[in-house]
């Protein structure tokens, strides 16, 4: 029998997708927090939506310029990724902080996590949901992935401090997607 849901818990079924690692650069410093509110909003070209609390110093960042980076990382980054989200950005240099290696980006002024398996260039698009919802639009303009991480274990927010990990490749679904594409391809 199932038992009724606390409506603040809700979110916690509906976890979008991995944890990431936002990074943004305002002043010519850069800054690294944790993000769980995020989805993707079209495929081409790559719209990201996300939520920053306005009172992180990222929002701030990501108001001036609007640039940042979607670095995702796997469970061997755990540690870092809740350390980042344990400061302020205004407090301390999370790349020295953390032992993450700041890389340049190719599209924007905001640096790329080395020890991260993909990093995601992004500007903001669409600033209408901000001031109501804190709710940004990023298009992706240059994506880089590590071709050697092919099962990535990433972490996902359940909420209240608890995550889960994927990553697990599942031969069952694979064969029925491949058997789907096999009956409805000419």
């Amino acid at each position: 029998m199932k038992s009724l849901l606390q409506l603040s818990e809700v979110y916690a079924i509906l976890e979008p997708g991995p944890v990431v690692l936002l990074g943004t650069s305002l002043g010519g410093r850069a800054n690294l927090m944790p993000l769980s509110w995020h989805c993707m909003m079209e495929f081409e070209p790559p719209l990201v939506g996300c939520v920053v609390s306005a009172g992180n110093h990222s929002f701030s960042a990501l108001q001036a310029t609007g640039e940042c980076v979607i670095n995702v990382p796997t469970e061997s980054l755990a540690r870092q990724l809740v350390g980042c989200g344990n400061c302020h950005g205004d407090q301390c240099d999370k790349f020295a902080c953390f032992g993450l290696t700041p890389l340049p980006s190719a599209e924007v002024a905001v640096p790329r996590v080395e020890e991260c398996f993909a990093n995601l260039e992004c500007r903001v698009v669409d600033r209408q949901l901000v001031d109501r919802y804190n709710f940004f639009i990023l298009q992706v303009v240059q994506a880089w992935i590590d071709p050697s991480v092919t099962a990535p274990r990433t972490l996902h927010h359940r909420g209240y401090g608890k995550f889960m990990l994927a990553g697990k490749k599942s031969s069952s679904l694979q064969r029925c997607v491949e058997r789907r594409r096999s009956h409805t391809q000419p």
